[in-house]
């Protein structure tokens, strides 16, 4: 446990004295929700707007930074022999790796804060009444990206490329589970490809639980799919992830 915590403690800091990196991971999901909070207003699909918005951008969040972040991360450590000259170290891989983890859930959790803050004070959005499972699937959000973040990592081949990989699958999957804008009207087709997506049921989940009171074992089938798709990322990092430089 001390080794873990010595570990988080420099991943830490690594990651905010990175000020490019800590603003597109922690800084970009903020943004959107300053931005788009001040164009929607009134109500969308039944909800009031700034509600609807905070649940888009904290599953959107939850995707950024445990899949983005980690995948982006571990890609360029590795292709620059960082993960090679720590598997030389008496660090155990397994407790470098959770460190990693762990840090991206204290990014994303330190960002809920400060989007739940912005919401209610600035855009007049509601608190949750069921706290311990809004958290619980917020974790759960960030477990399965996570594992997607390292499934990623595992087939990302060039840090060159991490970040236009990584924001080629992002970016399009936020779009289409509606992270940003109603899928209300969205075509029948783009509906059903959302259906099948893993951020599309996080927003679901955050959806019930912070706007209906739903606690989270009330949608067990999202909380499956989610789950099935992490052990999917998990299981593709247990077979490709690697720590030595890939050859070119």
């Amino acid at each position: 446990m001390r080794l873990l915590r010595h570990q988080l403690v420099g991943e830490q800091r690594i990651f905010w004295r990175n000020r490019e990196g800590a603003f597109f991971i922690f800084l970009f999901p903020i943004v959107f929700l300053l931005l788009l909070g001040s164009v929607y207003d009134g109500e969308i699909e039944g909800y009031q707007a700034s509600d609807l918005l905070l649940v888009g951008l904290l599953g959107y969040g939850a995707a950024n930074t445990a899949f983005a972040g980690l995948a982006i991360y571990l890609v360029i450590r590795r292709e620059s022999g960082l993960l090679k000259r720590i598997r030389s170290t008496p660090l155990p891989g397994w407790t470098y790796l959770l460190a990693a983890l762990l840090s991206m859930l204290v990014v994303f959790l330190l960002q809920a804060v400060v989007m739940f803050a912005l919401g209610v004070v600035v855009f007049d959005a509601d608190g949750p009444d069921e706290l311990l499972s809004l958290l619980a699937v917020m974790l759960l959000g960030v477990a399965t990206f996570a594992g997607l973040g390292f499934g990623g990592a595992a087939l990302i081949r060039s840090a060159e490329s991490a970040s236009a990989v990584v924001n080629l699958v992002l970016l399009p999957m936020a779009f289409i589970s509606g992270s940003f804008v109603p899928t209300q009207e969205y075509p029948e087709w783009l509906q059903t490809l959302g259906d099948v997506l893993p951020l599309k049921h996080l927003i679901d989940l955050l959806r019930g639980v912070y706007l209906d009171g739903m606690p989270i074992w009330d949608a067990p089938g999202s909380v499956a799919v989610l789950a099935a798709w992490g052990a999917a990322g998990a299981l593709v990092a247990s077979r490709r992830f690697g720590w030595e430089p890939r050859e070119r």
